[in-house]
């Protein structure tokens, strides 16, 4: 495939892909620990295997087309196809809630970002990617690492050799889970309705859920993955609680990687010069939710 611009050296992506797959064994001993093999193979390490393995192949037809269409919509599908192998390892109440909790949050969201991308045409953060093999083959990558690191809890306990009852915290973190949901799914409505009203094309959202935070929706996703945190403790192990760092990556990658920093930063550039998106700015915090004052 010609590419008439110099694209990044291939040895850094090369270093990215061997990183993030380093990281993943990592996390896949971990998840192993103690927990049920199939074939004198643990569990956890091959549906992590697999998590990327099924980003691969759909990057090779991606690359060849030149199209990220899919991109959001394969991440979806994988978490749902990892939780789905996981299941039938143990089918306690346990194991049958996380499933049905990860596949209901990964079709949603999945859903909604192959409709924002179809309605968008393309989606602009991969224009300076697809076009070089070994930087687009690192994004696809990098998403097996985040389908399994945000899955990690849920996906050890499920392949765990500890099956025990649902108990206080089974209820405490579906709790979480369902208020972080409704916050989630409540906040993306709220967005979408706004951009399509042609009249808000160079304005910013700050009603409803988005006059208590810039980006409620991100809230919401870490407090369902802490909830899936607390479903998935008890059937951990040794090792295994190592995987309980799920909540606290989705925090950090929405916080400080590829999430808030992004938003903020394009918003600045649009609106930074405006008094009202000033004011928004300064009396609306980034994240956890705070009531807005009320007007005079």
């Amino acid at each position: 495939m010609n590419e008439t611009v110099p694209g990044p050296p291939a040895s850094k992506s090369l270093i990215g892909i061997a990183i993030a797959v380093a990281i993943a064994a990592g996390m896949a001993l971990a998840g192993s620990y103690q927990g049920q093999a199939l074939h004198g193979f643990p569990v956890f390490a091959l549906i992590a295997a697999l998590a990327f393995v099924i980003q691969w192949l759909v990057f090779i037809p991606a690359y060849l087309s030149q199209s990220e269409r899919y991109y959001d919509f394969t991440g979806s599908v994988t978490y749902v196809t990892v939780v789905a192998c996981a299941v039938t390892v143990n089918n306690d109440p346990r194991s049958l809630l996380l499933a049905a909790l990860v596949a209901i949050w990964a079709l949603r969201l999945g859903s909604f970002l192959f409709l924002r991308i179809r309605d968008a045409g393309s989606d602009r953060r991969f224009d300076r990617i697809k076009p070089f093999f070994f930087r687009f083959m690192m994004t696809w990558t990098l998403q097996g690492l985040w389908v399994l690191m945000t899955a990690a809890a849920a996906l050890a306990a499920m392949t765990s050799g500890s099956t025990p009852e649902l108990g206080a915290p089974g209820v405490i973190g579906l709790g979480l889970w369902l208020a972080g949901f409704a916050i989630e799914v409540v906040a993306d409505k709220q967005k979408r309705d706004f951009r399509r009203d042609p009249a808000n094309s160079e304005r910013f959202i700050q009603h409803g859920l988005w006059a208590w935070s810039r980006h409620p929706n991100y809230f919401g996703e870490i407090l369902l993955w802490c909830g899936i945190a607390i479903i998935a403790a008890p059937a951990l192990q040794g090792w295994q609680y190592a995987t309980l760092i799920s909540p606290v990556f989705v925090y950090l990658l929405l916080t400080r990687v590829s999430g808030i920093p992004m938003l903020d930063a394009h918003a600045l550039k649009k609106w930074g010069h405006e008094e009202a998106y000033q004011a928004y700015r300064k009396a609306t915090p980034p994240l956890f939710p705070k009531p807005p004052k009320a007007s005079a």
